[in-house]
């Protein structure tokens, strides 16, 4: 990998394996080795900051209006504001900038904060958890289902729809583009969207509190949005909000299993947690890349690109990029100054990053006052998938757990 531009002998499914597992060394033999590259089976990658950023920041050369290539959902039509290019991006963002600001979130506060002690108190006399399946997933998806206005009995039926959509592979057992594969991610993304337009035939003409609701009654340049729209955006949300947030807690929570030295420093200094929420979003990176398609011919650094061609940005390696951060290769939980790219960038920066940030920080102070030491079970390897890193299984030892 020391040659700009080309891909070498690059093992596409080792790649894979090795970001999934432990991509900050791979993250970082791109950044020394290749800022730039074209990878057989995927297309071409940036990876320093400089190039990472060219890519989020210019939507007039790298396009997110496509619904088929490496990030392949199965959507009929562009999601809802993600794969919108302008001008009609900067109709949606609004719309939706507004329901999900910072002041608007901060309210949601003392809801999350209970909610994340209810669940620790469903598992409070045990010595063992699986803390994805009791905790991870469970927290988000519970905030993000009671925002849309969702029934929270029908959350398993949602989480089946988000893993069918994201993870194929996973419910098949067979590998992507494998016809088994293929046929369940189309037949779960069919059913996104034949639930949420029965939802919407049930609720046409009404308003409402939740997300829903306020997407009926919006309204674009005096218009107000077509249910085809509103599902698009419902779709983009369920399999969004329910995932990018247990991903980051499963990213975080190991972390802090294999570093019981920045654990302890939670424990002991809560108010150091947003600083904490911030290195690890940067240096786990849970979402490591974003697709985008060359509108021209052009070159990024010294890698030429064709029209039409899938442009992948590292935002994972872009972190780590010393360019921009100092001693950007190592983890300081008291970091202050943290541009990093977690969340994006450019106009199609994360939505929900600020409903995001607010769950982590939450969580990660609630947990840490009542279970000061936990430890991942003796033997125990986490096998985080690719692309979005989440493990399906977190044995988790507990010590005592406090009252609230």
């Amino acid at each position: 990998m020391s040659t700009e531009g080309s891909a070498g002998d690059i093992d596409l499914l080792a790649l894979q394996s090795e970001l999934a597992r432990d991509p900050q060394p791979t993250y970082q033999a791109l950044l020394l080795g290749s800022p730039a590259l074209r990878v057989e089976g995927i297309g071409v990658i940036a990876n320093s900051r400089e190039h990472v950023e060219h890519v989020l920041r210019s939507p007039e050369l790298f396009s997110s209006d496509f619904t088929s290539g490496v990030g392949d959902l199965k959507n009929r039509r562009p999601l809802i504001p993600l794969q919108k290019d302008p001008p009609d991006h900067r109709k949606y963002r609004k719309i939706l900038d507004p329901l999900f600001a910072p002041q608007k979130m901060k309210l949601l506060e003392p809801q999350i904060a209970a909610l994340v002690n209810d669940l620790i108190d469903g598992f409070a006399s045990a010595q063992e958890i699986d803390f994805a399946q009791q905790f991870s997933v469970p927290f988000p998806s519970q905030v993000f289902v009671t925002m849309l206005g969702l029934p929270l009995e029908e959350l398993p039926q949602f989480l089946a729809m988000k893993d069918g959509v994201i993870r194929p592979d996973h419910c098949t057992g067979e590998p992507r583009g494998h016809p088994k594969t293929d046929a369940h991610q189309q037949a779960t993304a069919d059913s996104v969207y034949e639930y949420f337009e029965k939802l919407l035939a049930t609720r046409t003409g009404t308003a409402g509190d939740d997300l829903i609701g306020q997407f009926l009654s919006a309204e674009v340049d005096g218009e107000r949005l077509s249910t085809d729209e509103i599902v698009d955006i419902c779709f983009l949300f369920l399999i969004a909000g329910l995932d990018t947030v247990s991903a980051s807690l499963d990213c975080f929570f190991g972390y802090l299993c294999h570093n019981p030295e920045a654990r302890r420093e939670l424990v002991e200094q809560p108010d150091a947690i947003p600083d904490a929420v911030e290195e690890l979003l940067r240096w786990e990176t849970p979402v490591m890349a974003v697709e985008r398609v060359a509108t021209s011919d052009m070159q990024i650094g010294e890698c030429p690109v064709a029209a039409g061609e899938t442009v992948i940005a590292f935002i994972g390696a872009a972190n780590l990029d010393e360019h921009e951060l100092p001693d950007a290769g190592s983890v300081h939980i008291d970091r202050t100054v943290n541009r990093h790219l977690a969340f994006g960038g450019g106009i199609h920066r994360c939505l929900g990053s600020h409903l995001a940030r607010l769950e982590l920080r939450v969580a990660l102070r609630e947990w840490h006052r009542r279970i000061p030491d936990y430890a991942l079970k003796p033997g125990a390897e986490l096998e985080f998938t690719a692309g979005i890193r989440s493990v399906p299984s977190f044995p988790l030892v507990l010590q005592t757990i406090s009252p609230r």
